[in-house]
């Protein structure tokens, strides 16, 4: 997938958990978390940019999602004490988002032909559906609108709910 898709597979996995915080009586961490969520989604293509690392290699692990959310839940446990905010509770939520928001951009990749390594370094085998190739332009922008699309009737059937 190329940015839009990825974009739009991130809000598309991210209105159910949008939802299920928002429910919860839990806003900030909704948006907090949606902000995460959409801050990661093109984290993984980074790879492009480091030539010692293949495209679709490492960073396109699960082992890649868990070390980000690692990251951005010690972030959030040694950042709560300033907010005045649980660092187990904060701490927990950034680990859930983080590991999220590369997990979402790896579904995004999983359409495509060219797959992702999963389950690296315990397997090289790829995982795809084969659904359409990364650079198809109307594949990357009608995600982009579904995820939108998604994202928005999400926010108004919450919001008669709550």
């Amino acid at each position: 997938m190329y940015r839009t898709g990825h974009y739009g597979v991130s809000l598309l996995a991210y209105a159910p958990v949008g939802a299920a915080m928002l429910l919860a009586g839990r806003p900030a961490f909704a948006l907090v978390g949606g902000a995460i969520v959409l801050g990661l989604a093109r984290v993984p293509d980074y790879d492009h940019q480091v030539p010692f690392i293949q495209h679709r290699g490492p960073t396109h692990t699960l082992v890649f999602a868990l070390l980000v959310g690692a990251v951005v839940g010690a972030v959030g446990f040694y950042g709560a004490p300033s907010l005045g905010l649980d660092p187990q509770q904060l701490g927990a939520f950034g680990l859930a988002m983080g590991t999220y928001g590369i997990v979402a951009h790896l579904l995004g990749d999983v359409l495509t032909p060219a797959g992702v390594p999963l389950f690296w370094p315990l397997s090289s085998r790829t995982y795809s559906f084969y659904v359409t190739r990364a650079d198809n332009t109307v594949a990357n922008w009608a995600l982009l609108g579904l995820g939108v699309f998604v994202t928005i009737v999400t926010a108004v059937l919450v919001a008669r709910v709550a």
